[in-house]
């Protein structure tokens, strides 16, 4: 068998190689390949100007946050601060009354008021007090300070309390520290 070329109108349309025998450059410099390349610059402009924006709100956004916090923090107290403040006048007229009165039983029943005004405060705010004697002593709850001698019915049970545990809103913000039975 011979190999024959040939020539179809199709076959002369499919030269691969049309551009090889044309001189220079020109077939290179397209009109339409300009206009490409000219679309891709300002597209490529337009996302870094986007980025450069996004990155400065960002950037501003990360300020006024850590300024907010900041405020926050400061501030925080406030309003806890400013329900105390009615209880330290009256600490502050209780000590009038000590410095200028020698009745004790009127100091003792000036103080005891000051006392439950600052508990209910407190407990107005969320505060309860933990109750812990004579309950089971519990890792999650309570701190063990030490362990003493106690009847077989006291035994694992918290005997005594050091200091009060506290919960905030059902949360505990203190442990309570304790004597448990052995």
């Amino acid at each position: 068998m011979e190999d024959k070329e040939i020539t179809t109108p199709e076959a002369e349309d499919m030269n691969i190689n049309a551009d090889a025998d044309i001189p220079g450059n020109t077939h290179l410099s397209n009109s339409d390949t300009d206009n490409e390349l000219e679309k891709l610059q300002v597209s490529l402009q337009e996302q870094k100007d986007k980025y450069l924006r996004l990155f400065a709100e960002f950037d501003n956004f990360k300020r006024r946050n850590a300024k907010e916090r900041l405020e926050l923090i400061q501030t925080a107290g406030k309003d806890v601060i400013l329900t105390l403040l009615p209880v330290l006048d009256d600490c502050d007229r209780a000590e009038k009354q000590l410095n200028e009165n020698d009745d004790i039983e009127a100091h003792k029943e000036g103080v005891l008021l000051v006392f439950n005004k600052l508990r209910n405060i407190l407990q107005s705010s969320g505060l309860k007090e933990m109750k812990s004697i004579n309950t089971e002593f519990d890792v999650e709850k309570h701190e063990a300070i030490s362990e003493i001698e106690a009847p077989a019915k006291m035994k694992g049970k918290v005997v005594d309390e050091i200091e009060k545990g506290y919960y905030l809103n059902d949360k505990i913000i203190r442990f309570a520290k304790v004597v448990v039975g052995k």
